[in-house]
């Protein structure tokens, strides 16, 4: 067992009255909590020479151990059970926990004492983050890649393909039941927020649910499978392709397309065309939003329905990569959560 007073607890600089200064390889624990950091982070100052932080941080330097070794400690977040002690019950100022410096440096905490040891399981932590480092960078290089290549087989396309939205597709509001209505909601009519879209390429089902009484007394409408949801409220212009009969709140202006025209995966692959409309001609004080005659405006290339169908082909391919590769990365980063978790008491 060891505890965190074989730490050095930074002081304040004198250059700079009410900061510390926080050297390379140096500490600073955030007191801010935040989603999955219910007792605030503990991080170390990696990329830079220095930096100053405010004293509500806590900072501290090493006297002892392997900073790789503790780096992945503190990454593991199984100090939160000390910090959990310490922390006053329901007492927070400006977001932050009220958390005492001095108790905090007499935190018990449980590490293995041998240098040899703590490095090797540094080096294993180090060796597969770069893994996942290397797996994000090759996610990120396949998404520019699309991108390019998205932009590259729309221009290709004869301007006199040319169309406005509205006259390729039909383009359908949504709506909320009445919440006060129980018996609008807990049915199994799908109903899509915003916040659910732009995740994945397709949608199945949505985390709420309304009944066929809420969606016949609402604005909600019955979208077919296929339909491209588009969010056009606060989020602009993120699309899902629905892939059974679902419905909208009102944060959509959704594409209906007959596919013996206009693939639905086409429409989907334009919104490198229609997003940037929407965040262009949206207008509103409290939240931006685009209206259904705005965005029926924008002017989009339809080629043939074989066209179409290449241009979908090669696309959805390198989404397949994509996706293959984010699975990859998922799968490291979950082995490397699962490691911290076991490697620390």
């Amino acid at each position: 067992m060891d505890q965190v007073s074989y730490f050095n607890k930074k002081v304040a600089s004198k250059d700079m009255s009410g900061y510390y200064l926080l050297l390379n390889g140096e500490y600073a624990y955030n007191k801010s909590y935040s989603v999955g950091y219910d007792f605030g982070s503990i991080k170390r100052l990696d990329r830079y020479p220095m930096g100053a932080l405010s004293t509500l941080y806590i900072c501290f330097t090493l006297k002892k151990h392997d900073s790789d070794f503790i780096k992945a400690y503190f990454d593991s977040l199984k100090w939160y059970r000390e910090i959990y002690m310490i922390s006053a019950e329901g007492a927070r100022n400006h977001g932050l926990l009220n958390v005492p410096t001095d108790e905090f440096f007499e935190t018990k905490h449980y590490l293995p004492q041998n240098l040899n040891e703590q490095r090797k399981i540094a080096d294993f932590i180090i060796a597969l983050e770069r893994r996942i480092d290397a797996q994000q960078s090759l996610v990120d290089n396949l998404k520019k890649y699309k991108r390019g290549l998205n932009h590259k087989l729309l221009s290709e396309i004869d301007e006199q393909y040319n169309r406005e939205l509205g006259t390729v597709c039909s383009i359908v509001g949504g709506g909320t039941p009445d919440t006060l209505r129980p018996e609008y909601w807990e049915g199994n009519v799908e109903w899509f927020t915003p916040s659910e879209i732009g995740k994945s390429k397709y949608v199945l089902s949505s985390l709420r649910k309304i009944s066929q009484v809420g969606l016949s007394n609402s604005s909600a409408k019955s979208l077919p499978s296929g339909t491209v949801l588009l969010t056009t409220r606060a989020t602009l212009g993120e699309m899902s392709i629905a892939r059974s009969e679902c419905s909208t709140n009102q944060g959509f202006q959704s594409l209906v397309s007959d596919s013996k025209r206009v693939l639905p995966e086409y429409l989907y692959y334009l919104q490198i065309l229609i997003k940037p409309w929407c965040e262009k001609y949206a207008s509103g004080n409290t939240f931006r939003e685009i209206s259904k005659a705005s965005l029926s405006k924008c002017v989009v290339p339809v080629p043939c329905l074989n066209s179409q169908k290449r241009i979908v082909c090669i696309l959805s391919r390198i989404d397949e990569l994509i996706e293959t590769h984010e699975r990859v990365e998922d799968s490291l980063t979950q082995i490397k959560e699962g490691l911290l978790q076991q490697l620390f008491i």
